[in-house]
């Protein structure tokens, strides 16, 4: 999917300016784009995008349940002080961290079918279609990239999945098929991107079409609640 310019290439203030819930500019964000990046001077713009990938793929396990329907909880810089999180948050913070290092960057939606979901998440869920699943276009340069940093390693490795990379000349997004050749995830819909995260309308589509997701992230106090399924752990 990789491709030179792009349509909003013109417009590449908008990618790099903070906004609500892309607060490039907080501390949190600042602190966590630090840390990645360590002595950033002698990085170039294609090192930063790859470290900055794995520090939010690796450093945020992903989890389902760490579901909310709170605004919030999809600012990147409450995100930033995360343990664990899943594809929407996950894409917000790359967002954020990426502008915060100078690249632009925008926070896309798609809609993806997955196959191997779980029985438990698949019962909550009511279905095997995530919407709104979360993910990064990036420029560096005139070429754009589309990446997801939501499964860490670890899961991968526990689940057959192969762990996506993003080395700066390709595209990082789910594999079709799994370690098993079983099909994984199938885009459905893309949505598109955005320079500022519409998360009263994701939220209010959420509410609708999971309802018992819904209902169970409004029951529960601990957004960090972990499920043995999704710990991370090997």
């Amino acid at each position: 999917m990789s491709q030179a310019g792009g349509q909003h290439a013109a417009d590449m203030d908008g990618y790099l300016r903070p906004t609500r819930y892309i607060d490039s500019d907080s501390d949190a964000v600042q602190a966590f784009t630090q840390e990645a990046l360590g002595d950033a001077q002698q990085l170039s713009d294609t090192q930063k995008a790859v470290r900055l990938y794995h520090a939010v793929r690796d450093g945020i396990r992903y989890n389902p349940y760490a579901f909310s329907m709170r605004p919030e909880d999809y600012v990147a810089s409450a995100i930033a002080g995360f343990k664990s999180a899943y594809c929407v948050p996950k894409a917000i913070l790359m967002t954020a961290c990426l502008r915060a290092a100078g690249i632009p960057a925008a926070v896309g939606f798609a809609d993806v079918r997955n196959h191997l979901n779980s029985p438990k998440l698949a019962a909550l869920m009511q279905s095997d279609l995530f919407i709104y699943h979360g993910y990064v276009q990036l420029w560096l340069g005139d070429r754009t990239f589309k990446v997801t940093p939501a499964f860490n390693k670890e899961l991968c490795l526990k689940f057959g999945v192969k762990p996506l990379e993003f080395d700066g000349t390709g595209d990082a997004l789910f594999h079709e098929f799994d370690t098993q050749n079983r099909r994984h995830m199938e885009y459905v819909n893309d949505r598109g991107i955005f320079q500022e995260a519409p998360m009263e309308r994701i939220l209010s589509d959420f509410r609708e079409f999971y309802p018992n997701l819904a209902a169970h992230a409004d029951s529960r106090r601990d957004l960090q609640v972990e499920d043995d399924a999704f710990s991370g752990s090997a």
